[in-house]
């Protein structure tokens, strides 16, 4: 047998699908020939690498490509593409658009290197904003120009009328303060007196308790009160300092001309 005859029969001789004799003559010709026995012993290593191996699994362009032919309706535009990319790179992609977005960016030119570029940008804008750049020259100047007309702040001056509103309101601080603080002492020394004098246990309940039974004595005291109230007008009035100690007022006499 000749080698040439020994290659063309070497399939079905590994199968043994040949008859007797061939089987026989190509056998003895792998014993007798080295270069056959070789090509033999490299093909038996070859199918029984393959026997063992387990095949790699699909890619995903050929996943893709088969799912293209089997079902075209799924297919997804450029477009969409482009407007799903954010949601994709967040992870709130659906299932079944994440599938048909992966599948368009394994087929298609345009959109496979999108989202590496997009997210190397977005690196590249954190690394930028972690860096403290100049100011650029003329910004301030460019700033007052573009808001106030003028590269000269202390040019401005506020309004006319903002002016005068400010300086009445410092007048009119200057003057009412110090009156607002007089005011505040007279009620606080009147609220001390009225507590230590009229409360029976020294609290402002006790004062407005004791005001009230007063007020509903009768006309005794309403006199009594009108007629101490009078005596300080009265005292006010021509300068005299005494104080009424509650004893009854003479009364006038005849000859007496009674105040005009």
């Amino acid at each position: 047998m000749l080698c040439v005859e020994f290659e063309d029969q070497l399939t079905d001789y590994l199968e043994g699908s040949l008859g007797g004799e061939t089987q026989r003559a190509c056998a003895a010709h792998a014993l007798r020939c080295p270069v056959c026995h070789g090509l033999l012993s490299e093909v038996k290593n070859a199918l029984q690498a393959c026997r063992t191996s387990t095949p790699p699994p699909p890619s995903p362009a050929l996943e893709a490509r088969i799912l293209m032919r089997t079902t075209p309706e799924t297919a997804m535009t450029c477009e969409d593409f482009e407007n799903h990319l954010t949601d994709y790179l967040d992870g709130f992609l659906p299932a079944t658009l994440y599938h048909r977005w992966e599948r368009h960016a394994a087929l298609c030119e345009r959109c496979t290197d999108l989202p590496g570029e997009v997210v190397r940008s977005i690196g590249a804008c954190y690394s930028y904003i972690s860096e403290e750049l100049p100011v650029p020259a003329g910004l301030h100047e460019g700033i007052l120009q573009a808001t106030l007309g003028t590269t000269q702040a202390a040019q401005m001056r506020a309004p006319l009328s903002a002016r005068l509103a400010a300086r009445m309101r410092d007048f009119l601080d200057a003057i009412v303060t110090p009156q607002l603080a007089t005011v505040a002492t007279m009620a606080l020394v009147a609220v001390l007196v009225g507590t230590s004098t009229l409360s029976d246990d020294g609290s402002i309940g006790g004062m407005y308790r004791a005001i009230a039974q007063s007020a509903g004595r009768g006309p005794a005291i309403s006199d009594n009160l009108k007629r101490v109230a009078g005596n300080l007008v009265g005292d006010a009035a021509g300068g005299n300092q005494s104080v009424d100690d509650g004893t009854p007022s003479p009364s006038p006499r005849s000859g007496d001309k009674k105040p005009e």
